[in-house]
């Protein structure tokens, strides 16, 4: 898992390999820490803690 070489874009990846993109994308776009942050944020919130 974490190899995305292939065109079809449907092979598994993990998670860590995610974040590994994402520190990677941060350290060279440095502008974008905050967003990434807030994302982060937002994927670990409680999905109960959203229900209105």
């Amino acid at each position: 898992m974490g190899s995305r070489n292939s065109s079809s874009g449907t092979e598994p990846v993990s998670l860590e390999w995610v974040g590994e993109q994402l520190r990677t994308f941060v350290d060279m776009n440095p502008e974008f820490e905050t967003p990434i942050e807030r994302f982060a944020t937002w994927l670990a919130r409680d999905d109960e803690d959203n229900e209105d």
